[in-house]
């Protein structure tokens, strides 16, 4: 016969490590959109700071890539000015 009582305690432990985390989470995702209401309290527009933060986390080949196809994109609908080369 399984001894169900050890696999009892062991999910409830595995539930109460999940549950703190979560406290944890939801802790950090406070301390965070105060950081952001400090900022923007500050004068910072908000959504452009998470853009920044956002840009911060890829690496660089992985940024320069993405933009380089946004100004491809932004080319093709006119949004972007043509780059004439100067020839001499």
């Amino acid at each position: 016969m399984v001894d169900t009582s050890v696999a009892r305690e062991q999910l409830k432990q595995i539930v109460e490590r999940i549950e703190r985390l979560e406290e944890e989470k939801k802790a950090i995702s406070d301390d965070i959109k105060d950081v952001y209401a400090e900022a923007k309290g500050n004068g910072f527009d908000t959504k452009v700071l998470r853009q920044v933060v956002r840009i911060r986390k890829q690496d660089t080949a992985e940024r320069q890539e993405q933009d380089t196809i946004r100004d491809l994109y932004l080319h093709a609908l006119g949004m972007l000015p043509d780059f004439e080369e100067d020839s001499e």
